[in-house]
């Protein structure tokens, strides 16, 4: 059987990276196995693709029972297939907290540590494999994305060492190359509201109501937030279809390294005030220093 290593829904560049990467991997390593997506990639993860000459892989909505899967960059069941329990899991490698309500058929290997990215810790695990170039450029890529190019403060000594050596081996200079991935990341003109709300987002619940915490990092702020209007108002919509209470809304400036959040009604406004001790007097509120959903976000959401 063949193993599929995929990450969480809504992929960004690290679970779409990530899932090439081990499963090329286990492959070297005498594992048949195959990278898929839970959905498209968004617009770095796609840009990524095209650098390294990488086939986008397939794209699936549900797991077989029985069927072997590595699950990689998340170890939450709601950012899963519905029925990922039915599978049969045999690893996980992640950098998130853990979340709990994943059901294994036997022991598994489990490998979740306090680093920025899960292509660092597959960097470790490797242990020195050969790896060729364009292993090595996913890895770094990934790595940057998920550091914001060691902006974010879940970077780590080790992710940005990682990184260093990676960019040294294949010859990048790592401001340049990261100013073309976020060039690409902030390129969201071809994407509608709803898609745009869906993009980069995680499904979680604070007190009782649940929450899709949408993050858009980009280098030009202004162009997301010229479509403020549309966005809020496909707000609504977008949490009814996907059994929210609220979609929550965070423009990350990558270059000021703060973050505007959309404030459409009281809700979004409450939490504004007593997750981030901010004053809220109109429909945005900027926070200063808040770049990552990971580390600053979701651990001060307050209801």
């Amino acid at each position: 059987m063949t193993t599929l290593v995929f990450g969480h829904k809504s992929p960004d560049t690290d679970s779409t990276g990530s899932p090439i990467i081990w499963a090329w991997y286990l492959n070297q390593t005498g594992t048949k196995a195959e990278a898929v997506l839970l959905g498209e990639p968004n617009t770095e993860a796609a840009w990524l693709l095209g650098k390294w000459d990488l086939a986008k892989p397939r794209i699936i909505d549900a797991v077989e029972a029985g069927q072997d899967v590595v699950i990689v960059d998340t170890n939450n069941p709601a950012e899963l297939p519905d029925a990922i329990n039915d599978a049969n899991v045999t690893a996980i490698i992640d950098h998130h907290k853990l979340v709990g309500g994943l059901e294994t058929k036997g022991p598994i290997d489990i490998t979740i540590r306090p680093l920025a990215c899960t292509a660092t810790i597959m960097h470790d695990l490797m242990d020195g494999a050969e790896m060729p170039d364009w292993v090595k450029g996913t890895m770094l890529t990934c790595i940057l994305s998920d550091t914001l190019e060691f902006r974010s403060p879940t970077t780590t000594d080790h992710d940005r060492a990682v990184a260093e050596g990676l960019a040294a081996d294949l010859g990048i200079d790592i401001p340049g190359y990261a100013a073309e991935m976020f060039a690409a990341k902030s390129d969201v003109s071809a994407f509608s509201e709803a898609e745009l709300l869906r993009m980069d987002s995680k499904e979680y619940e604070v007190a009782g109501k649940q929450f899709r915490v949408s993050v858009l990092e980009t280098t030009s702020p202004d162009t997301v937030l010229a479509r403020k209007d549309a966005l809020m108002a496909a707000m609504g919509p977008v949490a009814d279809e996907d059994g929210a209470d609220q979609v929550l809304l965070f423009v990350v400036d990558i270059l000021k390294e703060e973050a505007t959040l959309l404030v459409p009604n009281d809700l979004v406004k409450s939490v504004a005030e007593k997750s981030f001790g901010a004053s809220v007097s109109g429909d945005t509120v900027v926070l200063p220093g808040i770049v990552s959903r990971k580390k600053q976000i979701i651990p001060n959401l307050a209801v």
